[in-house]
């Protein structure tokens, strides 16, 4: 329906009609085609920080039990049980007065998306290592391996699959978020999902069917970017 919508001029029967480019032409040029290059921006930028903390923390806690690593663990679930709505009104209340003051910028947009997609990269990690073989890193730490050599040639390449899958969630679920991007995006860094609310609320369903077709494209095209770079690091 949405790939239909993309090309049509008309829809008044059945089938659509009066089929072009049109639609795609106005969704890559002017606000909207900023706005694909504000989500990309958001989403790599946002994914590639909730990679790095999430792999820490799940490196961090992976010999902890009992009560303080459930506790951890749902304080690193939280944000994803939470509507996002109210993960966007918790940050304009923090950071709308000094000393912080971030309201307004891009910035603030950027940790929106860090708070929701980082229980993901953790969660993620955090099942890989649950899968690797104990014995190999121990294996290497006999040889002599110090921590941070294990570390990077050991655990990291073995966890490549799981940190590729990590970012490609938090990428993808970036991509798609609207609830707390609407509530602190500044007016020039509007994303794709804020974008087509727009233009289907003031009736142009046409050029935000296209605007989501570009978006899907896009998602996909970065996904398929990151799982060849993973598998190539890997070998």
């Amino acid at each position: 329906i949405i790939i239909a919508a993309s090309f049509a001029g008309q829809w008044n029967g059945v089938w659509p009609s009066h089929f072009g480019l049109v639609n795609y032409a106005d969704a890559l040029h002017g606000q909207p085609g900023g706005a694909l290059k504000a989500s990309i921006a958001t989403g790599v930028i946002a994914s590639a920080i909730a990679l790095f903390s999430g792999t820490m923390a799940a490196l961090a806690l992976r010999g902890l039990k009992g009560a303080p690593r459930r506790a951890l663990d749902l304080m690193f679930f939280m944000p994803s049980a939470v509507p996002s709505v109210s993960v966007g009104l918790g940050l304009l209340v923090a950071f709308s007065r000094p000393p912080v003051l971030l309201n307004g910028t891009t910035a603030i947009v950027i940790i929106a998306h860090l708070v929701l997609v980082s229980a993901f990269t953790y969660g993620a990690v955090t099942a890989g290592l649950m899968q690797l073989p104990a014995d190999v890193e121990q294996m290497a730490e006999s040889l002599g391996a110090t921590p941070a050599y294990r570390l990077r040639r050991v655990t990291l390449p073995l966890l490549a699959p799981y940190l590729a899958a990590a970012f490609s969630l938090s990428f993808a679920l970036s991509m798609g978020e609207l609830g707390a991007t609407a509530m602190v995006y500044p007016p020039g860094w509007m994303t794709v999902p804020v974008t087509i609310f727009a233009l289907t609320d003031r009736g142009d369903i046409f050029q935000g069917a296209a605007l989501t077709a570009i978006l899907i494209i896009a998602t996909l095209a970065m996904l398929g970017v990151v799982q060849v770079g993973m598998r190539r690091l890997s070998r």
